[in-house]
């Protein structure tokens, strides 16, 4: 069979744009790469390992308000710029050279923002900024060529992203180059509008409906790649652990908060992947508007399973650096806000693409928040055992709920 484009005939009319690629890029349907992740697209995965311990670093050696608002700004700011990517090579072939060099090229500038993480917030906050944009930018552009003569529809609403992430752009660049005082501030700005103006799928009055995606999305391919982005962040998490553990002498303390990492990390993951993870990819499938389902689901509410993960590796590197200290307010925080927020994430993700309540997930917040009542009284290692003893009771009793529903192991979730 021929390999036909994966757009519906009702949204694929042909352009006469004077500019924009002849050939067409996109992702070929009925066929073997329809929803296939690439190697390109893992290769382009591997600069946000980088990323990620960058972001760790950041928010171990800034325990305060102000430095947990920073490493916010660049959680969302990475995470971000990863979405966009991943929608990008979901409707473009990463077979295709010119897709192929884009990605490689994009690699190059996200290495460049990797780099500045840990001094965005100081003398690396215009390169910072500058890669931001560059990604932002750069992308959309080649993506608004790529469509401009094979999709008049997709073309235009792809100007209209471009049209919204120019104007945050004046905001990131300003932001670098006013006081330090005002960065926080302005960039905060810039993130509210990408983000809100994805809300509405990037809508224009006058111009589209502001349904960005629907009828062109792979649910299998979006739900694969945020899977393998949850996949790389628990990577992170066993590389700052590990980093942390050879860094110190050998003691009891170090090996109980290993492997207390370790069975955080497993935790984590069957949580995620025994637990719903295919669910998203028949949800996408079946919807009627699957651009916004994609957007809720994978775009927002995984910020919060990937903050999660990130909070983990930096409440794994305090139990190693600092496991009988006394409890301080930012380490409780960290040490039980990490699974808090991944528990949450999840209840969040399962709501919106299953329209279920995880009654288990709901009784770990629930404990986990109550361990605040006691955990000025233990000392951080203490508290981190604990935690994640609440961590693995969680994952063990959705386990058995889907055992005696008699799911079985190859249609879990």
């Amino acid at each position: 069979m021929p390999e036909t484009v994966r757009v519906p005939p009702k949204n694929a009319t042909p352009s006469r744009a004077p500019i924009g690629f002849r050939r067409n890029l996109m992702r070929p349907e009925h066929s073997e790469r329809t929803d296939k992740v690439t190697y390109i697209e893992l290769f382009f995965d591997l600069i946000f390992v980088f990323a990620l311990t960058q972001l760790s670093r950041h928010l171990y050696d800034n325990q305060s308000i102000l430095g947990a608002a920073e490493s916010a700004v660049l959680v969302l700011s990475i995470w971000w710029v990863w979405v966009y990517t991943t929608w990008v090579t979901n409707w473009l072939d990463p077979a295709r050279l010119p897709v192929r060099g884009v990605v490689i090229a994009l690699a190059l500038i996200g290495l460049v923002q990797s780099i500045s993480i840990y001094e965005a917030f100081g003398d690396r906050g215009l390169a910072f900024a500058l890669a931001h944009v560059a990604l932002q930018l750069g992308r959309t552009v080649f993506m608004v060529l790529a469509a401009a003569r094979h999709d008049a529809e997709l073309h235009r609403e792809l100007v209209q992203v471009l049209a919204w992430l120019s104007i945050a752009s004046v905001f990131w660049i300003a932001g670098a180059l006013l006081p330090l005082a005002y960065r926080l501030p302005v960039w905060v700005a810039a993130l509210v509008i990408e983000y809100l103006s994805a809300t509405k799928g990037f809508h224009i009055p006058g111009m589209t409906s502001g349904r960005l995606g629907d009828g062109r999305l792979s649910g299998a391919h979006i739900a694969e790649r945020s899977a393998l982005f949850v996949i790389i962040a628990l990577g992170e998490a066993f590389l700052v652990t590990g980093f942390a553990f050879v860094e110190q002498e050998a003691s009891v303390a170090g090996v109980v908060g290993v492997i207390t990492a370790f069975v955080t990390a497993v935790a984590m993951w069957w949580l995620y992947f025994d637990h719903g993870e295919r669910a998203g990819s028949r949800a996408i499938e079946n919807a009627d508007r699957p651009g916004r389902l994609a957007r809720v689901a994978y775009t927002y509410v995984h910020t919060l399973i990937i903050a999660g993960v990130v909070l983990a590796s930096v409440a794994d590197k305090e139990l190693l650096g600092h496991p009988n200290a006394e409890m301080e307010l930012a380490t409780a925080i960290i040490i039980i806000g990490s699974p808090v927020l991944y528990l949450v994430g999840l209840l969040l993700f399962r709501w919106v693409v299953a329209r279920e309540l995880l009654r288990f997930h709901l009784i770990g917040v629930a404990v986990l928040l109550a361990l605040f009542t006691v955990a000025f009284a233990l000392t951080p290692l203490v508290l981190g055992v604990v935690v994640t003893l609440a961590l693995v009771a969680v994952a063990s009793a959705e386990t058995i709920v889907r055992v005696r529903r008699g799911t079985d192991d190859a249609n879990a979730g």
